[in-house]
């Protein structure tokens, strides 16, 4: 079928990875409007869940832990911005959030968190509200996400905006560079792409044309929960780093964490952690239990487990030095050479930080094609310097 003038004219646009900062960063450069935009990916919210797709076992709430990392900070800030406004009453999106108050405790020396000040309602809690080993703490409002129906609204927008999805398992980018997405469509004709955006996750540590071994796994596991009476979260950071959170979500399920191992690839949960989880997160959060179980004793782990949905297991891409945003110009056979963005490494900030690195990757997107390749092609950097984990 011929295609329209207005269609040659747009340039060809291929998104690698369909998790969360693949799905926003599509969205965010489709609205530009002059791009035709794909994503290739091996897997799709679509799918059951699996340890290959990290995205579908986060969180996921909005709490930022950028402390004096400026660029993150404003990553956050404007992720938050774009998820206060998704999940206004009457929204489109709202299904896909739940606003709640939350409240942050801390077992360690941290008194200020003066990068939480732009969230609504934050305030320093006093001394009589400290829970167990905590030595300050601050509340404030926020937006926990019920991951997988969030996803698949990324998605739906994604396609109701003429958007392409493909699924390919993919070697080395320069699959997609010589002839676009055909290997994988078996269409014979192609159009040649104008550029690549490499949102790969962990998959970027083996990918051919990327191999990042700064990229290394952050184990995380998780706990599902059936408590719809809860309607807050809380987190405890302890002393030695311990991190303990509870986290509910629009349709009353509450996610219970968690754990921060670098470099551990075990996909699937290990039933010591889970217990540990649920030990940890009802001393945190007593009120997980049902009600009737804490009219007149204190509630125990047994009374959590008619209510667990299932535990989690996700392998979160974490990078030394953090978030990598910058461009490179490869060479494509019929194109001479092509710009190549990098939007992946996000640790345990692929939620909290989405829209903030999609606004950037499609920055560094518009002012390659205005600036054209350098002489050296050498990349144009907006890498982040945080190591931090994150949840």
């Amino acid at each position: 079928m011929a295609q329209s003038n207005n269609d040659e004219q747009l340039k060809e646009i291929i998104v690698l990875g369909a998790g969360v900062v693949g799905l926003t960063t599509a969205l965010r450069i489709q609205a530009q409007g002059d791009y035709r935009v794909t994503i290739v990916a091996e897997n799709f919210p679509i799918d059951p869940k699996s340890s290959r797709y990290t995205s579908h076992w986060a969180g996921a709430h909005h709490v930022s832990h950028a402390y004096d990392d400026l660029r993150q900070r404003k990553l956050d800030q404007d992720t938050f911005d774009v998820l206060w406004k998704l999940s206004e009453p009457g929204g489109a999106a709202e299904g896909c959030f739940l606003r709640h108050p939350h409240t942050e405790y801390r077992g360690d020396d941290l008194a200020n968190a003066e990068w939480l000040h732009y969230m609504p309602g934050f305030r320093y809690i006093e001394s009589n509200e400290l829970r167990g080993p905590a030595k300050t703490g601050f509340s404030f409002s926020t937006v926990s996400m019920n991951t997988p129906v969030y996803l698949n609204w990324l998605l739906s927008e994604f396609l109701a905006k003429n958007g392409t999805i493909v699924r390919g398992s993919l070697q080395h980018i320069s699959q997609l560079l010589e002839r676009g997405t055909s290997p994988y469509t078996g269409v014979q004709s192609h159009r040649d792409v104008d550029a690549l955006v490499i949102c790969a996750g962990i998959g970027a540590r083996a990918l051919g044309g990327v191999e990042d071994k700064d990229v290394f796994p952050i184990r995380g596991e998780t706990v599902l929960l059936r408590a719809p009476w809860v309607k807050f979260g809380r987190t405890m950071t302890e002393a030695d780093g311990t991190y303990t959170y509870s986290m509910p979500r629009s349709n009353g399920d509450v996610l219970c964490g968690g754990t921060r191992v670098p470099n551990d690839w075990y996909p699937v949960p290990r039933p010591e952690t889970t217990e540990d989880i649920l030990v940890r997160a009802l001393k945190l959060t007593p009120e997980l239990a049902p009600p009737q179980t804490r009219v007149d004793r204190e509630p125990t782990v047994e009374d959590l487990r008619p209510i667990i949905i299932e535990p989690g297991c996700g392998l979160r891409p974490g990078r030394k030095g953090g978030i990598r945003l910058e461009v490179e110009w490869l060479d494509a056979p019929t194109r001479g050479k092509v710009p190549v963005v990098y939007n992946y490494g996000h640790s345990g900030y692929g939620f909290l930080s989405s829209w903030g690195s999609a606004n950037m990757a499609a920055e560094l997107l518009e002012s390659a094609f205005k600036t054209g390749a350098p002489a050296d092609a050498t990349p144009a950097s907006g890498d982040c310097a945080s190591e931090n984990p994150g949840n």
